[in-house]
């Protein structure tokens, strides 16, 4: 067993003993030596904090109730359990959550990442190492807004809200009444899927463009996970709905070392041409994001099909260019 087995097994014993056990039989149930066990109580009355006895007459070792409690009271180990990976990337993300919402569950985190912090230092990891070592970049983030803690609060709570909500695309301002189903960060931004009561039907909200939310006493509907994912989750991108197209897209043998190690969707497949090159087929509804990110590779993709598709990448790669040639025949002026 390895020291958290261990530690679980003691708890176990001592939790479900009715007088102070002999150390030899715990040495025994947990096969390991005089020193392990010695060991493992030390630690866990230093960093759990368990209320670990020595008996004399008995020579054994029992849980202590404090001042005042029930008999029967025992002590409880918290309930985060993790091997050293684990607890290393359980403190990467959250020091990615305060990346992206500064002091949003600061207080209420604070002593989970303690804990998390001394058993580290328990297992000779360090503490705060991590946090000084690990560097987070994001490249297109934007502020979720003030909204984020009431629709936070509307998620838990299973209530609607009320929001007013400025969509980018028409610039226009709408008083919406939504059912929230799940908040989804993407691409180093917060988006809110919520069933829309005034539209009837799902909608995915930039929680930064939420200009203001109220949770109602109203109960907010459910909608079957599924259910989300078919409507939201099978085209590409966030703003998608359902897939109806599948978009072919053909990369050089360059792009093509990166991109057929990228997930692009999770319905997506490809293959490789003779010549190095990778064609990767994906699932879209809305072809907006798509493009975006078909033509960031620039001459080293060509969209293949459908023809729609690739008609409008080169309507925007023929206007690009004019506004390039206007741009050199103006500096050629000066």
């Amino acid at each position: 067993m390895n020291v958290f087995d261990r530690i679980y097994a003691l708890h176990r014993q001592l939790a479900g003993a009715r007088r102070p056990i002999p150390k030899a039989t715990l040495e025994e149930r947990l096969e390991c030596s005089p020193a392990t066990v010695k060991r493992i109580i030390r630690d866990m009355r230093l960093y759990l904090d368990a209320p670990i006895e020595y008996d004399r007459e008995y020579n054994g070792y029992y849980y202590a109730l404090a001042d005042g409690a029930s008999p029967d009271a025992h002590f409880e180990l918290p309930g985060l359990w993790f091997n050293a990976s684990e607890l290393v990337s359980l403190l990467a993300m959250d020091q990615l959550l305060e990346t992206v919402q500064p002091g949003l569950l600061a207080a209420d985190l604070d002593p989970i990442r303690k804990r998390l912090e001394r058993i580290l230092e328990s297992r000779a990891m360090g503490t705060g190492e991590l946090a000084r070592r690990t560097r987070i970049l994001r490249a297109s983030a934007r502020r979720p807004g003030a909204a984020f803690a009431d629709v936070a609060g509307a998620l838990a709570m299973r209530r609607r809200l009320d929001i007013r909500y400025h969509g980018r695309a028409r610039d226009t301002e709408s008083r919406r009444t939504v059912s929230p189903q799940r908040l989804v960060y993407y691409r180093d931004n917060w988006y809110l899927d919520a069933w829309c009561h005034d539209a009837e039907g799902l909608r995915s909200f930039s929680l930064d463009r939420i200009r203001r939310a109220e949770i109602t006493e109203a109960t907010a509907i459910d909608m079957d996970a599924a259910a989300l994912d078919r409507e939201l989750g099978s085209g590409y991108g966030i703003i998608s709905g359902a897939a109806t197209q599948i978009a072919v897209v053909r990369f050089s043998a360059r792009a093509a070392r990166w991109v057929a190690d990228e997930q692009w969707h999770p319905d997506q497949s490809g293959h490789w041409h003779d010549d190095g090159g990778y064609e990767l087929r994906v699932p879209y509804a809305a072809a907006e994001e798509l493009l975006q990110d078909v033509l960031a590779y620039g001459p080293e993709a060509e969209i293949i099909a459908p023809a729609a598709l690739r008609e409008a990448a080169a309507d925007r790669l023929r206007r690009a260019a004019v506004r390039y040639a206007d741009t050199a025949v103006n500096i050629e002026k000066l």
